[in-house]
């Protein structure tokens, strides 16, 4: 096999990725549950998806893992990947949800996470992300 060295790897640009999932920020991330009424999978140019259960009229159980689909977005900058990040669905909308949420906009648009200045504890210590759902 002739495969490059570790060294020898170049990097081109920036990914993100996003589980866009059943669970409801406003409740605990407990997940939700019921059928999927509508599904409108994010697509374009530097989207990539990783499929799970979402589909339109899908019964999802309380019972399984609450991830719907995987999102990931690229770009050559970070800023790029954000904006195709943030032009993905929020949420899908189903029987027991009442709206899409903001919480993913409010991530890739907030400035300590555009200047790359966060880390894994970044949601728990920035609760004005979650302002609207409370």
């Amino acid at each position: 096999m002739n495969l490059p060295r570790q060294n020898e790897i170049t990097l081109h640009g920036y990914a993100l990725q996003c589980r866009v999932t059943t669970e409801d920020p406003a409740n605990g991330f407990l997940p939700d549950y019921g059928k999927i009424q509508t599904y409108r999978s994010p697509a374009g140019f530097g989207i990539r998806l990783d499929g799970a259960s979402a589909y339109g009229g899908a019964v999802i159980t309380p019972y399984y893992d609450s991830l719907l689909v995987k999102v990931t977005a690229w770009g050559r900058e970070f800023p790029q990947a954000c904006r195709r990040m943030d032009r993905r669905p929020a949420r899908v909308p189903h029987s027991r949800s009442k709206n899409e949420h903001p919480v993913p906009h409010n991530v890739v648009n907030h400035e300590k996470f555009q200047a790359g200045g966060v880390t894994t504890s970044f949601l728990a210590e920035t609760p004005e992300l979650f302002s609207s759902l409370l």
